[in-house]
């Protein structure tokens, strides 16, 4: 698996979009997400459509082609460096093919942050633009904004980016080792929702996955891991670190299930690496070569994530 192409750091001053490819946005959120990001030297525009929502499908932030617009026509304004969603949901799927990506690839390589169901955005962003993006907190999601680390870990990342090079669990190694890859995944419900889709990873071979979820019990974790075994996903796969799982049940009931998947895989696996749907989570890159060792619990990019 290659390294992906690196975008550039921000700066103070930048300009930066919000966006809501997925659910709806509430506004108080919204302009309390906005007051963070201006404390931080930026200038954030907000979308035209950030504040719909569907008609008929109130889980949907406005339309379908609406929200595709506002993603690409951010992506494509030259003064823009960076674009973040305002939060995940559902509705990145069913507007993911509507962009126009050879424009989006003309318009060159700028931030992309987002986590939960924008994972089917990093995917499409990996295949169709070969970009690094975030995986990372929403920004007018409930955890950023009552996460000062949270709120801090990105805001480094943005801007100096060689402060965040490594992770660090908290967790024990579920399965020992070191191994060397390039970082991918997300959500794990995503991921396996995303298979054979035009804009889907071929797999997870050479890699260091990165996966969490929200609100799945065990026995449906076991399903989708399953799923990824047998479409051969999985094959080849370098190790794997596990963020967050809130919401999922006893935790030791979810170690036994990562341990019977994952465990015949013969690679490491290291838990509660503190990204994902979590208290102060930990924004992590997609696309970086990096080292995972198990015994050590730390995930080291080689690089930093931002040019």
């Amino acid at each position: 698996m290659k390294e992906l192409t690196r975008p550039s750091r921000l700066a103070p001053g930048a300009r930066v979009a919000v966006v809501a490819p997925s659910g709806p946005v509430p506004e108080e959120r919204l302009q309390a997400g906005l007051d963070v990001l201006r404390g931080w030297d930026l200038d954030p525009v907000v979308a035209p459509h950030v504040l719909d929502r569907h008609g008929e499908l109130g889980y949907l932030a406005g339309c379908d082609a609406d929200r595709a617009a506002d993603l690409q026509r951010a992506w494509c304004d030259p003064s823009v460096a960076a674009v973040l969603c305002a939060r995940g949901g559902y509705g990145a799927q069913r507007m993911v093919d509507l962009l126009d990506w050879e424009a989006m690839r003309e318009a060159g390589p700028k931030v992309f942050v987002g986590f939960s169901d924008v994972t089917v955005l990093h995917q499409a962003f990996a295949t169709r633009l070969g970009l690094v993006t975030l995986h990372g907190p929403a920004a007018a999601g409930v955890d950023f904004l009552k996460s000062a680390r949270a709120q801090e870990h990105l805001r480094a990342t943005l801007f100096t980016p060689e402060a965040t090079r490594t992770l660090t669990s908290a967790g024990a190694a579920l399965a020992p080792g070191r191994a060397r890859g390039v970082t991918l995944g997300g959500c794990l419900s995503l991921l396996a929702t995303d298979l054979g889709t035009p804009s889907a990873r071929p797999g997870a071979r050479g890699g260091l996955l990165l996966i969490e979820d929200v609100g799945e019990v065990p026995y449906r974790i076991d399903r989708l891991l399953t799923q990824l075994l047998r479409s051969g996903w999985l094959d080849g796969v370098a190790g794997i670190g596990l963020g967050s799982w809130r919401g999922c049940g006893p935790y030791d009931e979810l170690r036994a299930v990562f341990r019977d998947r994952l465990g015949a895989l013969g690679v490491p696996v290291v838990e509660e690496l503190g990204f994902g749907h979590c208290d102060d989570a930990l924004t992590v890159p997609f696309g970086i070569s990096a080292e995972l060792d198990a015994e050590s619990g730390t995930l080291r990019l080689d690089e930093p994530a931002l040019l």
